[in-house]
């Protein structure tokens, strides 16, 4: 059961990392004005995306958040 914990609890931070690289930065509206903003048009990405990235990440946080509970009671119980 711990294995199984540590195993979802890896994938759920690679998964989390992932999901943070792929949303847009708050600042991407500055970059443009700094390198000229020509290649920031067509990069530019829907708001629905950005919302919905913004969703999941907040599902997979709350997730680690829980499954590292999880191990720290499995720990503070001895069940291993």
């Amino acid at each position: 059961m711990m294995l199984a914990a540590k195993i979802v609890l890896v994938a759920l931070c690679a998964l989390l990392v992932l999901v943070i690289l792929l949303q847009s930065g708050r600042s991407a509206g500055l970059s443009g004005v700094i390198t000229g903003g020509s290649n920031q048009m067509s990069n530019r990405r829907s708001k629905g995306l950005d919302s919905f990235l913004g969703k999941v990440t907040v599902v997979l946080a709350i997730l680690l958040f829980l499954v590292t509970m999880l191990i720290a009671a499995f720990y503070h119980y001895n069940i291993h």
